[in-house]
Formats: C-alpha cells, structure tokens, sequence
C-alpha cells in the first residue's frame, strides 16, 4: 500500500512539473538552463562579425543601412539588416544560432506569422533616429521563399563553421 502510494505520489509529481514546463508558455524550457547558451561551436563565430560573413554568402541582400545613428548623426553603414536580424534573434529572442528551425521561427516573426515583434526592443531602436523594424520587416517580405531558405541556410553555415564550399 506504502509502495502504491509513493508511486502515485512520484508520478503526479512529474505531470505536474510536465504541465508547468509545457504550459508555461512557448520556448519557456529554454530559461530552465537547458539550452542557456549556444553550443559551444556557435560561440566560435563572434555574433557582430557574423552578418558580414552572410553578405559574402549572399551579396544580393539588402543591406537596409541607410539609417542614420543618433549618437554620430551620420548614416551607420554597418547597421544592417543582417545584423539585426541576428541581433534580434540571438540577445532579443534568446534562440540558438546554429539550427534552421530556430532561424525560421526569426524569420517568421518578421513575416508575422509567429510571434509578434516589439518596436521597444528591435535591435537599433534605441542608436538609431529611425526605428529600422518597419524597414526590416518590409525587406524580409520582399525576399522570395528560395531567398529566404538561402538566407537561413547561410545564417546556420555561418554559425556551424561550414563554408559555403562545403555545403
């Protein structure tokens, strides 16, 4: 009877900690620890070098670095959107930068059709006169779905250490 009820007792503790992992809202596992940081191959590529290594994978991006910096006054030509985009999807999001699904979760939350982007949050809002978001999205929206895949492609060669040899 003892053993029945410690059972019981031990199995009702793991729904219950499986309902509060699953239902605590989307990626919530992630702030458990599991996945803190990105894998330690991720780390190897520094996060603000990254998108000009994309841009080298695919030069026919937009750049969308036109706006101008607010500390400078002058445009910030190394603000682009590549870089906010992984800006926005590694420091804002918290997603991983080394897995496609994690990349087109991003992106389609630039499309709107995942999870919605706030304006106070958007990477450059605060060193830029112009929220770039607007901008960004509309460019996002522009590319065609085989840019798009190759541009997720590139993000997670970058991220892996593939070259685009390799790939």
């Amino acid at each position: 009877m003892r053993r029945k009820r410690s059972l019981s007792l031990f199995i009702t503790a793991i729904g219950v900690a499986c309902l509060v992992i699953l239902g605590s809202g989307k990626h919530n596992f992630l702030r458990l620890g599991f996945l803190q940081q990105p894998p330690a191959i991720a780390q190897s590529v520094r996060i603000s070098d990254a998108w000009q290594q994309v841009y080298q994978q695919l030069p026919d991006l937009p750049l969308e670095n036109q706006y101008i910096n607010r500390q400078t006054g002058k445009v910030d030509p190394e603000n682009t959107l590549i870089r906010r985009l992984i800006s926005y999807h590694t420091y804002v999001k918290g997603r991983p930068p080394n897995y496609r699904l994690d990349w087109k979760l991003t992106l389609a939350d630039y499309l709107g059709a995942n999870e919605w982007i706030r304006e106070e949050s958007y990477p450059g809002h605060d060193t830029l006169r112009q929220n770039p978001l607007e901008g960004d999205r509309a460019a996002i929206e522009r590319l065609s779905r085989n840019q798009r895949n190759a541009l997720v492609q590139a993000l997670v060669n970058v991220f892996s250490g593939v070259s685009k040899d390799n790939s």
